[in-house]
């Protein structure tokens, strides 16, 4: 096996190993010898292919965001109109959050370091996520500016990401479990209507 190929079946356990021990102790218990044990290789094996442990998270998080867009993408599919495609993205965005709650939570608990940036291509893979917000927001709306339909759709993830947080964690403030499907249809419905008042808002 090429030195380029056994390298990158070793991030790929790494990448596994890490997503693993999130999914089971969530990031805060994420540790360097407990991934380099599931992985099956030295801890010096694990800072040859990523930097340091913040890297491997974002790659970690990269394949997260992956799989999310697959299923948000895949419940947005079928649907009849763009105001129901979005509905279905948020309940979507709902059952990703609901049976991958550890890895989901990564996405937005991990920080780099002081005076490390995140890499561009990983800030891309979110904007990636935006993007499929935005999308029938524009079908909805063509008249919106790009700018403009950008900042409606970051508001309407927003708005589904703070219930799905709140209410899976069953916060006092949130609507709880139960309820949250049903909250998101209303307030995705109700930020659609909304939209249609203010199309004429400057960016």
């Amino acid at each position: 096996m090429a030195s380029s190929e056994r390298r990158a079946k070793l991030k790929e356990r790494l990448v596994e190993a890490a997503t693993d021990c999130i999914r089971a102790n969530g990031l805060g218990g994420l540790r360097a010898r407990d991934i380099t044990t599931d992985a099956g290789c030295s801890l010096g094996a694990l800072y040859n292919v990523f930097a340091d442990i913040d890297d491997l998270v974002v790659h970690v998080n990269s394949q997260t965001l992956r799989h999310l867009r697959d299923v948000v993408d895949k419940a947005g599919q079928g649907t009849s109109s763009p105001s129901e495609q979005l509905v279905a993205l948020a309940i979507g965005y709902l059952n990703f959050a609901r049976s991958e709650t550890a890895v989901w939570m990564s996405l937005f608990e991990h920080r780099m370091p002081a005076g490390v940036l995140v890499p561009q291509w990983h800030l891309d893979e979110h904007a990636a996520l935006i993007e499929q917000i935005a999308e029938p927001l524009a079908a909805l709306h063509p008249e919106l500016e790009q700018a403009h339909l950008l900042r409606r759709a970051r508001t309407l993830f927003s708005a589904v990401h703070g219930v799905v947080l709140l209410g899976l964690g069953d916060w006092f403030v949130g609507p709880g479990a139960s309820a949250v499907e049903d909250e998101l249809r209303l307030i995705v419905n109700a930020m659609i209507s909304g939209l249609a008042a203010d199309s004429t808002m400057p960016a």
